[in-house]
């Protein structure tokens, strides 16, 4: 009898320990965030100082994209930037469709890839590279994009300003080019909404480093030779941008160069897209977040703790959930239960004051950056959708170490006037 309360006492301690520790992470990074986000409310647009001088690589990774290709390099044919400034690549990768064919009629630069054992966009990036490397042609950065991606003709001129500015590595404003499919691809939009603003902006507004979100990127070439492109896992994005960060380049934030990306319309298709994210951010987290948080402390840099505390996560997510989960928790919970006891670390109205505040800042960036008001028909069933980053999330944790590159089907061949009049 006395072993068996001995027993309970120790897992009931453990578990008190564990939801102390919970409390006290989450608590410190969500009010982390709150007050960061302050700094996302304002916004000047900057205006265009320098005059057309940078040449381009335009990049476009594309597997099996022939139903949404041609869209988008009808649309890179008329950017508001001198022709002779820029060429378009399509790596053709792997492709068993019209992708390649649809690419050349475009009257662009199309390489065709072949190759069973490195798939995925990383791989065909480095591969890319290599042969601009090795070619006669010269140039001074190199942009990237994906095959169903469309993006405001304004993009190159502000990437030229960025780099004529001494900027090394610059991503563009995440948009969503089909929010209104479904409940969905709303709720995708509104998040990424809600991080542009009160991530991405607040972040550069601070002269902190930016996410990269995997398109939409502008990469310095000299810089781009000198790092290499290893990024060669699920979420090349995230191990370039944790790869820049540790070596002191900060990529910033350009709020006026917007990039329109398709997400999935079903439940399904977005939980697997989510689930190869999570994978590879689990991964570069691995790799990266502890030699990041170690030089923080012996450089005392606030850059490369936010970048530390980024892999972290997916905090955004884990921040609303677990903050969330903490404050009915608290309510509901019996006064008899130990754990609950445990909870009282924080009190309950700190959890619901940054509950308040995150949940608010969501309409408050779909209104501070104008957002069609048809957006915030979306913001009752967002809840559900955010919850359901709990199991992507805990699933990536244990499948961490997959480095399968599944391919996302799309099939929206939107034009970019389109954007303009929704």
């Amino acid at each position: 009898m006395q072993w068996g309360r001995l027993r309970l006492g120790f897992w009931s301690a453990v578990l008190d320990g564990a939801f102390i520790a919970l409390q006290a992470v989450t608590g410190l990074i969500g009010a982390y965030q709150v007050i960061l986000s302050v700094f996302g409310l304002y916004y000047r647009k900057r205006k265009i100082e320098f005059e057309p001088q940078k040449r381009f690589a335009v990049l476009v990774a594309a597997h099996n994209e022939a139903q949404v290709i041609r869209p988008l390099l009808e649309n890179l044919e008329r950017m508001e930037y001198p022709t002779h400034l820029y060429d378009v690549y399509v790596i053709a990768d792997n492709c068993t469709d019209h992708t390649a064919e649809i690419a050349k009629s475009c009257g662009v630069h199309v390489a065709q890839r072949t190759d069973d054992q490195e798939r995925g966009k990383g791989y065909a990036i480095r591969w890319m590279l290599d042969r601009l490397y090795e070619s006669d042609q010269k140039y001074d950065a190199v942009v990237m994009f994906d095959a169903d991606n469309l993006v405001a003709t304004n993009f190159l001129r502000v990437m030229n300003d960025r780099l004529m500015a001494g900027k090394q590595v610059i991503q563009g404003y995440l948009d969503i080019k089909n929010p209104y499919d479904t409940w969905v691809t709303i709720s995708m939009a509104i998040s990424y909404w809600y991080t542009n603003r009160m991530w991405q902006l607040a972040r550069y507004n601070l002269g902190l480093s930016c996410a990269l979100g995997g398109t939409g990127l502008c990469i310095d070439m000299e810089l781009l030779q000198r790092l290499g492109w290893e990024a060669t896992g699920l979420t090349e994005d995230v191990e370039f941008g944790a790869k820049c960060v540790s070596v002191g380049v900060y990529p910033v934030w350009a709020h006026d160069a917007r990039v329109y990306d398709e997400k999935p319309m079903s439940l399904r298709a977005s939980m697997r897209q989510r689930l190869r994210w999570m994978q590879g951010h689990f991964n570069c987290a691995q790799q990266y977040m502890v030699p990041l948080l170690s030089a923080s402390i012996a450089q005392k840099s606030l850059a490369k703790l936010d970048a530390a505390i980024y892999l972290f996560q997916p905090m955004r997510f884990l921040i609303l959930f677990f903050t969330g989960f903490m404050l009915m928790f608290q309510l509901g919970a019996p006064a008899a239960w130990t754990v609950n006891m445990a909870t009282e670390l924080l009190p309950t109205w700190f959890w619901a004051t940054i509950n308040l505040f995150i949940l608010f800042q969501m309409p408050l960036a779909m209104i501070l950056d104008r957002t069609p008001w048809k957006a915030y028909l979306g913001l009752p069933l967002f809840p559900i959708f955010m919850f359901t980053w709990f199991p992507v999330t805990s699933i990536a944790l244990f499948t961490r170490r997959n480095r399968i590159w599944k391919h996302t089907v799309h099939t929206r061949a939107i034009q970019l006037d389109d954007m303009r009049t929704r």
